[in-house]
Formats: structure tokens, C-alpha cells, sequence
């Protein structure tokens, strides 16, 4: 479960830091992706009142994903979520903070290991610098009173796991007038063993504004790795050209014999310029025009191939291959059914991707508009980048 009821004012984002964009997607859905990577089956989050569409929206396409309304306290939003898991329980339950997207898979699998002999299991690392503490009269911040041995202590993180029977049981027993800081304290004082086990500094919690920005100036390299399902980017396409005669027919680069061609300043396959356009919309990178102007004498007649090795180059240099394409040509005539597998091979072959991560369908307006006269050829397409490390893995 994904605690994610909060309001992340200090984050100064427009809306809560748990709905914020966060590498190229949002912070729930970061935290959410890495859970079911790490194989986790059901999934209840937390959320504020009246949060549900944007809760939905940040978590779409999900699987087992329920949204529960959170509490007052932490406690309490997590009590109504373990709540919710109580009519059919499970053997054992990670709690999550969303604050915290960035879940390695081995630090879960540590967690779940711990779970064999101990009833609970939290994440921590080591206090690295001196610790003082504070008198806090002080208006300034106050006066150092004393210092701590840092070799007794730990920095806490989550996920935290736990046996489900023994920490539902924890929280309906927890005293109410107290604000548990995390799960570990209802636990303990339950009377549950907690373990401990390795956190990673990749579970660092975002809090204030300056943690967002440090998303954008760490490595491609090492979003990748802090984040291993959310970091794909989608991208769409469109285009259309003219139907004439005395013009050579290509659509995604296959020469097709028909009475009339498309016209445009290269060869004009509108299928092929849809798919680069999705692709350099995935990638960030403008648009077909930006990198061919019509305006260039050089890209008459050239092969829309061409744009296409292009495209896939840009997004390779940026860390991505294709993951898939799906285009749709929209027109009356030629039929393209007899063409499909033959167009599906060569984009294949031009993505440098499998012919199954290629769809290529068509459709008709019914005789409406200029594609429904005959008049021209429209395509739309719709294209998927990963990253490379991922499509390796």
C-alpha cells in the first residue's frame, strides 16, 4: 500500500508533491510502477478527500490498483488502507510513502526475506554525520546541550513489511491520541520484533522544491536505474498529403500501384512522416518540418525512409529505442489490407524493432471529408520510446 493522503505543501508544487510530474510521469505513479515491478499484486493507495480524478488520472492502466480516502494522521490513512485489504488478507504487506518513488526491487526482496523470521522489517541506513542536540529556547535555532552516538542510530525509510494479521492487529490496537511517525512504532509498540535491513539512497524522500529540481540535473543513466517503469515516453503523430496523378504511391515505404500518388516535397509517405512526427514528439524534439523543412531543395524527392533512420538515431542518442508503433491510415482507396504485412515488415525493419511491435491498421470516413472524395491520404500514429537499459533487462 502507498500512503499518498498528504498535502505536500513544502514541496511548493501546483498541486500535491504525491501528484507532481516526476520523471516524465508523476511521484504516485513513479512509487506505484516500482512496487508492481518488484511483484507486488495488489496495491491500495491512500488519497486526500475529493483527490479521486487526479489520483486516477496519475494511476491509470494500473493493475489491482484501489483508492481509499485518507485520515486525518498517517496512522489513520493507514489503517483505512490495511482496512480495505482486510476482507481477503494477505500473508504480508509493504507500506510505502509516495514521497519516497524511487523503490529499488533488492531493497523489497531484502524486506521479504526478513519477513521469515521476524514479524516486521524496515529499510535504514547508517547516520553518517555528527549528531548534536538542540536546545531549542535558543530564538536563533538554539544551542547545542549535548551530542548522540550516530553508531546506535539509523535513518528510517519505506517501504516498511510487515506479516498483514500482526500489524492490522498493531494499528486497531494503536492509542489514538498519538501521531505514529511510521509503522515501526506501531509495531514496536505492539510488542512486534522489527529487523532491520539495508535501505538505498535512491529511497530519498521528497520534500521540499529543491528535491524536485534534482530530478533534472541527475544523470539519464541514473533516472533509468531510480525508476524502472516509468520512464518511458509516448509520443503522436499526424499527417496528410494530396492525392494526384502522375505521382509514385508510397506508404510506409512500399511502393503501391494506384492511379494516383501522394504529393509532397520528399516522397510523401504520410505514413512514414505520421511515425517519424510520434517519435520526435516522444523524444522532445519538435516536429518533421523542424528537421526536413519543405524549404530545403535537398529533401526533394528523398526517401521519408530517411527521416525515419533519423528519427530513430535522435531517439537512441537520447537514451531510447522503440518500444512499439501503432499507425492508422485514413483513406477510401487504395485498399491497404493486401499491403498491411508487407508495411508492417519494412517499418519493422527501419525501427529496428520486431515485426509484433508494429501495428499497422486503416479506416475509412465513410465517404466524409477529402479522404471520403478521394482528395488526399491522412495517417495517424501513435509511438512508444524505452529506455535502453530497460529494454535490455
Amino acid at each position: 500500500m502507498i500512503v499518498a493522503a498528504g498535502q505536500g505543501l513544502r514541496a511548493g508544487q501546483a498541486v500535491p508533491k504525491q501528484f507532481a510530474p516526476y520523471q516524465g510521469s508523476s511521484v504516485v505513479r513513479v512509487a506505484a510502477e516500482a512496487l508492481v515491478a518488484a511483484g507486488v499484486e495488489r496495491l491500495v493507495v491512500a488519497i486526500p478527500e475529493g483527490a479521486e480524478r487526479i489520483a486516477g488520472e496519475c494511476l491509470a492502466g494500473l493493475p489491482g490498483v484501489a483508492l481509499v480516502t485518507g485520515g486525518a494522521t498517517r496512522q489513520d490513512s493507514v489503517r483505512a488502507a490495511l482496512e480495505v485489504l482486510a476482507s481477503s488478507p494477505p500473508d504480508f504487506v509493504l507500506i510505502h510513502d509516495a514521497a519516497r518513488p524511487d523503490c529499488p526491487t533488492e531493497v523489497v526482496e531484502r524486506l521479504l526475506a526478513a519477513l521469515a523470521d521476524h514479524p516486521g522489517a524496515i529499510p535504514v541506513l547508517p547516520v553518517v554525520d555528527s549528531l548534536a542536540l538542540v536546545n531549542r529556547e535558543g530564538a536563533d535555532g538554539g544551542l547545542m546541550a549535548g551530542s548522540a552516538d550516530r553508531a546506535l542510530l539509523r535513518r528510517v525509510q519505506t517501504p516498511q513489511a510487515f506479516r498483514f494479521r500482526d500489524i492490522i492487529a498493531a494499528h486497531r490496537t494503536w492509542n489514538g491520541d498519538a501521531n505514529a511517525g511510521d509503522d515501526a512504532q506501531v509495531a514496536q509498540a505492539a510488542g512486534l520484533p522489527v529487523a532491520l535491513v539495508e535501505g538505498d539512497e535512491r529511497l530519498r524522500k521528497l520534500t521540499f522544491a529543491a528535491d524536485f529540481a534534482q530530478q533534472f540535473s541527475d544523470s539519464s543513466e541514473s533516472k533509468l536505474k531510480m525508476s524502472p517503469l516509468s520512464y518511458h515516453r509516448n509520443g503522436i503523430g499526424f499527417d496528410v498529403h494530396r492525392l494526384v496523378a502522375g505521382e509514385e504511391l508510397w506508404l510506409c515505404g512500399i511502393r503501391i500501384e494506384h492511379e494516383k500518388g501522394l504529393a509532397g516535397h520528399s516522397d510523401a509517405d504520410v505514413g512514414l512522416h505520421a511515425v517519424v512526427d510520434a517519435i520526435l514528439g516522444a523524444c522532445g524534439a519538435g516536429d518533421i518540418g523542424q528537421h526536413f523543412p519543405p524549404s530545403d531543395p535537398q529533401w526533394r524527392g528523398a526517401p521519408s525512409s530517411r527521416f525515419v533512420e533519423h528519427a530513430v538515431t535522435l531517439a537512441a542518442e537520447r537514451g531510447f529505442v522503440i518500444g512499439n508503433v501503432d499507425l492508422t491510415i485514413i483513406c477510401e482507396a487504395p485498399k491497404i489490407g493486401p499491403h498491411r504485412e508487407a508495411m508492417r515488415r519494412r517499418l519493422a525493419e527501419l525501427l529496428e524493432v520486431g515485426i509484433e511491435a508494429v501495428n499497422v491498421k486503416a479506416t475509412t470516413t465513410e465517404g466524409l471529408g477529402f479522404t471520403g472524395r478521394g482528395e488526399g491520404i491522412a495517417a495517424q500514429a501513435a509511438a512508444t520510446l524505452v529506455p535502453v537499459e530497460r529494454s535490455l533487462s
